[in-house]
């Protein structure tokens, strides 16, 4: 597999030079966690081997290389098998919309962002163990089953198409991988099933040489729980992925500790309200995991965002949801901007939560589609679309500057410093309001 690996800049290089053939990629998700490294780097080893001569297949990482350093326990697993994430190809370094003659298989995730949905012509192919949201299609064949890990899917289908395939390196990767989603496979966890336990101990079988199963996943937890030095920001990035849906962009991040001593790091409120505007998200959903005896998951969560509408609407669709019901109870949170709860459902995981925020986004853009719920808006508290904000953070001398008086935090106008004090101002709305009302000053009044 290393040989393969250090040839695909190559194959890539080589293909972009000379575009007359076509150029398979095969791409994880955005968060680019384990399991969407290895998925991509097997299934695409995999292909290499079984498809046609000539057809030229990689494997690209859905993330900027500047942005894998967080990824600890990947690249622990990568060293631990020997192999460089030097070999590894990025998104920023592939330009996947600008490829001619392209083939995309996606494993760990079955539908591309809207920023790709240019793509969504080219996937040939889905593997992966989260909710189907893609449209059946009889060109691209989709394999969704939702077991533990991506990874089990990739080993059953080396397995039962090419067992050749199969080398040490390759069987650490999907083994490590196994053994992490699926919690070192402990049932109190609630991720294992039972094809994922079949597919661990036929790599334990067949290739004696493997690291022991409980040293090899403590070796990986304690990397990827190891968040010492990270930034706030640093932090948001390791393990998240992105939502969106009419004027809400959500990011919903795996906070790699309790929330207490996260909501303690110094000038917060501030972090998360800079990390919002740089990247462009209304709201951050923080998912805090940490574990009782390395099997017993224990799970917090926060909503921040400098919105008290946006804010409320999604708090209020997770402690509603009942499929699956998150068993959600308020925290004591030290910032208004920031809503925290104990989750008493440890075993919905970010991917049993990120459904139910999708569900509440499509139903949410549908009703307001529909004008059904335009009267329940709260226009001083509509939140600053960030591409409409500066990005940077005011300081007072600024403001004194501008000969604006600042405006204080406690304010009736909530939110962010980057939001200047200012609500914005949905002039559609504000019509309509004014339109229904007099409206109703000319009907009898019997009917109003």
């Amino acid at each position: 597999m290393e040989t393969y690996l250090r040839s695909c800049r190559d194959v890539l290089q080589g293909h972009m030079k000379n575009s007359s053939g076509l150029l398979h990629v095969v791409l994880g998700n955005e968060a680019c966690d384990m399991d969407s490294m290895v998925s991509a780097l097997t299934f695409a080893y995999f292909l290499s081997k079984t498809l046609d001569s000539g057809k030229a297949v990689v494997p690209v990482m859905n993330i900027p290389r500047a942005e894998f350093s967080l990824r600890s326990d990947s690249i622990f697993l990568l060293r631990e098998t020997g192999l460089s994430q030097d070999y590894l190809l990025f998104r920023d370094e592939v330009d996947l919309h600008g490829l001619q003659k392209l083939a995309i298989t996606l494993v760990d995730h079955n539908v591309l962002p809207e920023a790709d949905s240019a793509l969504e012509e080219t996937v040939v192919e889905v593997i992966d163990h989260h909710r189907l949201e893609r449209a059946p299609s009889p060109a691209c064949p989709v394999t969704v089953e939702t077991v533990g890990s991506c990874a089990t899917l990739v080993t059953e289908r080396i397995v039962q198409k090419a067992p050749e395939v199969l080398d040490q390196q390759v069987a650490q990767l999907l083994y490590g991988t196994i053994i992490t989603d699926c919690v070192n496979m402990a049932p109190e966890a609630g991720k294992v099933t039972p094809k994922d336990s079949q597919y661990a101990i036929l790599l334990e079988t067949r290739f004696p040489k493997l690291p022991p199963r409980n040293i090899l996943f403590q070796s990986l937890q304690n990397a990827k729980f190891d968040v010492s030095g990270l930034t706030t920001e640093q932090m948001l990035l390791k393990d998240m992925k992105a939502v969106s849906g009419g004027d809400l962009r959500l990011a919903v991040s795996v906070i790699y500790m309790t929330l207490e001593p996260f909501l303690q790091r110094p000038g917060l409120q501030q972090e998360l309200c800079e990390f919002c505007h740089k990247y462009s998200y209304n709201l951050v959903v923080a998912m805090a995991i940490s574990f009782i005896d390395n099997k017993e998951p224990f799970r917090q969560l926060a909503v921040y965002s400098s919105s008290t509408l946006y804010r409320d609407e999604v708090s209020k669709a997770l402690e509603k949801a009942r499929n699956p019901n998150l068993d959600l109870s308020p925290m004591s949170s030290p910032y208004q901007d920031v809503k925290t709860f104990i989750q008493g459902n440890t075993l919905a995981s970010r991917k049993k939560v990120l459904p139910i925020i999708s569900d509440f986004l499509k139903d949410r853009e549908w009703k307001m589609a529909q004008g059904s719920n335009l009267e329940d808006l709260d226009l001083e508290d509509d939140c600053i679309d960030p591409s409409d904000s500066p990005q940077f953070c005011e300081d007072p001398a600024m403001e004194e500057d501008s000969g604006v008086p600042p405006t204080p935090m406690n304010s009736l106008v909530e939110g962010c410093p980057l939001d200047n004090g200012l609500p914005k101002i949905n002039t559609e709305v504000l019509v309509e309001k004014v339109s229904k009302i007099a409206s109703e000053e000319d009907r009898p009044f019997e009917e109003q």
